[in-house]
């Protein structure tokens, strides 16, 4: 699991690791939510513009229908999948599959975001990311929403969020 708030380079390490992979020789394949065309409608792209080619899914069952014969799986994004996407990567690391996950651990309210909890809860390794606060330059957590708009997910950049630390996530 690699986990955080935005800006702080979830996207980048799952790209380095997965690359890292390809390196080895393994197989790897990568999985995003469908949902997610910022930066690209199938690549996975971090905001520093490095990205890797990937497979967008609609839901998560979908990752065990289409992994072939692969040795590591890439998944980004995973706050925006479905309920089933715990199960799905219970089911591929059984299957002796090395499975890389990456997404917010916490919405822009600073709560606990869809199935990240689970995941977190299920994972092996942990690395949780921090970004740096635009309000103050302490260590951010929090991925702060410049917009009125109350849905729990809005996709957005810097123009709609900004990185924000414990104190100032609470100041306009």
């Amino acid at each position: 699991m690699i986990c955080g708030s935005m800006f702080s380079g979830k996207t980048e390490e799952l790209i380095r690791r997965l690359k890292r992979a390809k390196i080895a020789n393994l197989n790897i394949e990568i999985y995003k939510p469908a949902m997610d065309t910022r930066y690209n409608e199938t690549d996975v792209v971090s905001h520093d513009a490095n990205s890797i080619p990937s497979i967008p899914v609609d839901h998560a069952q979908s990752i065990l229908l289409l992994a072939g014969d692969v040795d590591v799986i890439g998944i980004d994004e995973a706050q925006f999948f479905d309920a089933e996407i715990t199960m799905v990567c219970e089911t591929l690391a059984a299957r002796g599959i090395r499975v890389i996950v990456a997404g917010l651990d916490m919405d822009y309210l600073g709560k606990p975001f869809g199935e990240m909890p689970n995941l977190l809860a299920v994972a092996e390794y942990i690395t949780k990311l921090h970004a740096i606060c635009m309000k103050c330059g302490n260590i951010a957590h929090v991925s702060f929403r410049k917009s009125a708009n109350e849905s729990q997910v809005l996709l957005g950049e810097k123009d709609t969020y900004e990185p924000r630390c414990r104190k100032c996530m609470h100041e306009k």
